[in-house]
């Protein structure tokens, strides 16, 4: 709230002082980010606690993991939402803490015969880190989505699915495999069988070639 952030400022006029107030609002967004940013740690704690010392519970007929599931995108969604909206607001807040446009707020620099400079500058490190957080906390919950979702049931029933045609059609192959294997060593079995005449047809017992050489 840099409209409510007071200062004052020397007038050239002897020792009378002005009192002059910062333009901007960012509260909003620095109020959303910090809240978001808390109940992220809670919930971390929570599920943290809940993964120890809960886990048949947990795993109880898969609420836990659709519950935790649909709590990590909405954290994900809030934490982008969250970051954008604070990274806006800092801007706002760089712009109004610029030395350059605070000397446009003082009366007395607004005459040519004074000259006014700033003695140093801002410090921002700490508000540029908590934006860079901010979204790295975003790519953490959105990474996790993933993992979560393996632990719901939707993971294993897709799965399931996938697996169940695959099956049918590797046994429905080996079965027709098989099928023809046998067919063609039967035909060909009995082809050979029927291809030359048989003993009982001449009349002579099975060791043909023996008895041939005793007639002859």
């Amino acid at each position: 709230r840099l409209h409510q952030v007071t200062f004052e400022v020397p007038t050239c006029e002897g020792k009378e002082r002005q009192k002059l107030a910062l333009i901007g609002d960012s509260s909003s967004s620095a109020e959303f980010f910090v809240t978001v940013a808390v109940f992220a740690f809670l919930y971390s704690l929570a599920a943290t606690v809940v993964y120890i010392f809960f886990q048949n519970k947990y795993r109880e007929n898969n609420r836990g993991p659709l519950i935790d599931f649909i709590i990590t995108v909405a954290f994900s969604f809030l934490w982008l939402v969250g970051s954008s909206a604070w990274a806006k607001g800092l801007s706002d807040v760089k712009v109004a803490t610029d030395p350059k446009e605070v000397l446009l707020l003082m009366s007395a620099c607004k005459q040519p015969s004074n000259k006014c400079m700033a003695v140093h500058s801002p410090v921002m490190s700490s508000l540029n880190t908590s934006v860079v957080f901010g979204f790295l906390n975003f790519i953490l919950w959105a990474g996790n989505i993933w993992f979560v979702f393996k632990e719901t049931g939707w993971h294993s029933s897709g799965q399931r699915y996938l697996s169940d045609p695959m099956e049918k059609h590797s046994s429905s192959y080996n079965q027709g495999g098989y099928n023809q294997d046998s067919y063609g060593s039967s035909g060909g079995y009995s082809q050979q069988a029927s291809l030359g005449p048989s003993s009982d047809e001449y009349g002579q017992p099975s060791t043909g070639p023996t008895s041939f050489t005793n007639q002859i």
